[in-house]
């Protein structure tokens, strides 16, 4: 019976967390290539993103050939910039993770990601 109540513990404050939108970069210090995503939750995108490179389906061709030639441990994920989206609704938080993004995206000369 504890378990129970623990596991329910956890995923209330998992629904409870603060959900930061933010960029990320994507590094790979064999290349010095970067790509840029933006996401409405920094703090699950880097395990969303390891994950697709991991198992070959990341949505990003040339994100995907560098991960195979390099793997893993070439790669850093960073996060660029923290949103705040606070009084934004849905589509507003959209157009403004696709402004930064494609703000960082030029900055850093990097290619852009889906999310």
């Amino acid at each position: 019976m504890e378990t129970t109540n623990d596991r329910r513990a956890l995923v209330r404050d998992y629904k409870e967390r603060e959900v930061q939108a933010g960029i990320y970069a994507v590094r790979c210090a064999a290349t010095g290539e970067v790509w840029i995503g933006g996401t409405p939750d920094l703090s699950t995108r880097r395990n969303g993103v390891w994950f697709a490179l991991r198992t070959g389906g990341h949505t990003s061709p040339t994100l995907q050939q560098a991960w195979n030639a390099h793997g893993e441990a070439a790669f850093g994920f960073e996060v660029l910039e923290v949103l705040d989206d606070k009084g934004l609704e849905r589509l507003g938080r959209a157009s403004l993770l696709v402004e930064r993004r494609e703000h960082w995206r030029t900055t850093l000369h990097a290619e852009g990601l889906r999310r």
